[in-house]
């Protein structure tokens, strides 16, 4: 098994196994269940922007002293299928170390099966939302690793 965070390797394990038309259900589960962003990014300070999305997308990982990471993500409501990339990046890696995050595999979508089930420019948008999510972590891990 990969070093996957265990909760975010059990949701791509559900998502795999489910019939097709149970997916569909299940990501609209994890958009509606999205965190809301903290008051203080409400005018996405501090955050990045994700152009591989269709839609307007900004998220921010910050690396605790603890080697914990917090994602924050925004994604607007009439984009379901983004929204449930940013749930499930936000409940899978909840609590996850910096090193955990990082060794998430960047076809993590591919792995749920996710490609029968939507089209592949989503898909594409929710490996850009990862791919960016692993590089910030990782340069706020490289200065810590450099002492």
């Amino acid at each position: 098994m990969s070093d996957m965070p265990p909760k975010l390797a059990e949701i791509v394990d559900e998502f795999a196994t489910a019939p097709r038309d149970v997916v569909l259900e299940m990501l609209l589960e994890f958009a509606d269940a999205m965190p809301p962003l903290p008051e203080d990014l409400a005018g996405h300070e501090g955050m990045e922007q994700v152009p591989e999305c269709q839609t307007q997308f900004f998220l921010k990982a910050t690396v605790q002293p603890d080697g914990s990471v917090v994602s924050l993500f925004d994604c607007p409501p009439e984009s379901p299928t983004t929204r449930a990339f940013a749930g499930i990046l936000a409940e899978g890696l909840a609590g996850a170390s910096a090193t955990e995050v990082l060794a998430v595999p960047d076809d993590l979508y591919a792995r749920m099966g996710l490609a029968n089930a939507i089209s592949p420019l989503r898909v594409r948008g929710g490996t850009a939302i990862l791919g960016r999510l692993k590089r910030q972590v990782a340069e706020q891990v490289a200065p810590l690793q450099a002492e």
